[in-house]
């Protein structure tokens, strides 16, 4: 027995199983990130990057550095890096960072002072944030600011929405040619991302 449809209901049909297949994509996605936050949080559709709202409270503690002045004792920077939920557990399994991972580096100009345990540094007024989105599957190819990996920018401390970064090849990956080998990254310096 052939049972005929009338044409809206095979439309209907039709939309439903796109909608299904669009839902179904996304929970893949979801399950395929393995508990790690994707970068939804720090890039458009469009890969522009931001600084998120909330990164200080739902984002993993990396590490820290502190850059020395150039003259004189203690530090002139302090810089403070976090990495998005689940980034450094997949790490840790993979050695690499997993698609998605955004990291944000806090960069603050430091106050150095003499107490009781020596001549101590610490962050103080916060001079911006510099954040990298990994990005496995070169979403955005024509983009100066997208390349080797990494979606890449620098945001001044008045507008995290907004970055001064026009082309990371020239402006950003200079700093980070050392570490070419592991993924563009310091991970040395990371304990959290040691096994």
């Amino acid at each position: 027995m052939r049972i005929k449809l009338p044409k809206i209901a095979c439309i209907a049909l039709a939309v439903a199983i796109g909608i299904g297949s669009a839902l179904r994509q996304s929970l893949f996605r979801a399950r395929a990130a393995d508990g790690i936050a994707t970068g939804a949080g720090a890039a458009d559709r469009e890969g522009h990057l931001h600084v998120p709202d909330d990164y200080r409270t739902t984002d993993q503690l990396l590490g820290s550095w502190a850059i020395a002045a150039d003259e004189g004792k203690g530090s002139k920077e302090v810089h403070v890096v976090y990495a998005s939920p689940g980034v450094i557990g997949a790490y840790r399994k993979t050695r690499r960072f997993p698609d998605g991972a955004v990291l944000i580096k806090e960069v603050f100009k430091s106050a150095t002072a003499e107490m009781t345990t020596g001549t101590v540094s610490r962050a103080d007024v916060l001079k911006g944030w510099f954040v990298m989105m990994k990005d496995t599957a070169n979403r955005h190819p024509v983009s100066a600011l997208w390349g080797d990996g990494w979606g890449w920018s620098w945001f001044d401390a008045g507008d995290r929405s907004k970055t001064t970064t026009t082309n990371y090849s020239e402006q950003c990956q200079g700093c980070h040619v050392p570490a070419q080998a592991s993924d563009w990254v310091y991970v040395d310096g990371y304990p959290p991302l040691r096994p």
